[in-house]
């Protein structure tokens, strides 16, 4: 395979064997090597049962890997640092995942890239659209710098129903 460039988004919310969450990000990058730009580290509320807040962030890397192969070594890292599988959404020391690659789309039983559940994180949006904000989702047309709009835009609220005259 040529080389290829990935996003790929980094979350920790538990102390693991590198330090704190920030610290997992940073010694996650570390191992995984060929990274091009990384974001900084944000704060984040946690997604489902869990309490403690994330640290999230992207980066961009390059690497000669097809997507299963990188899956497969990303994974390794995670275990490596301390990740066990469980509750979905629980603490984690380090989760990786794959957020989109140069090659398009990759749809595969055990990998599809993009990531399907990208376009509504905001903790995944955020950083990538730092580094790389012109990048285009390939399924949707849209820059990550757009994506992230979309998901963040301010909304107005939804009129009351005695205000509008249809309730009591």
């Amino acid at each position: 395979m040529t080389r290829a460039t990935y996003l790929i988004a980094l979350g920790s919310n538990r102390p693991g064997r590198h330090g704190g969450p920030a610290a997992a990000i940073g010694a996650a990058l570390a191992a995984i090597g060929g990274v091009v730009i990384a974001s900084p580290v944000i704060a984040t509320p946690p997604l489902g049962p869990s309490i403690r807040r994330f640290a999230n962030a992207a980066a961009l890397i390059e690497s000669d890997e097809a997507p299963p192969e990188l899956l497969a070594r990303l994974k390794r890292i995670e275990r490596a640092m301390g990740r066990r599988r469980g509750r979905r959404w629980g603490a984690r020391a380090i989760d990786i995942d794959i957020i989109a690659w140069s090659g398009g789309i990759w749809r595969a039983r055990t990998l599809m890239v993009p990531h399907p559940a990208f376009r509504q994180r905001d903790f995944v949006l955020r950083p990538v659209a730092r580094i790389a904000p012109d990048w285009r989702d390939p399924v949707t047309g849209l820059t990550m710098r757009q994506l992230e709009r979309r998901l963040t835009r301010a909304r107005p609220m939804p009129r009351r129903a005695a205000a509008d005259g249809r309730g009591p």
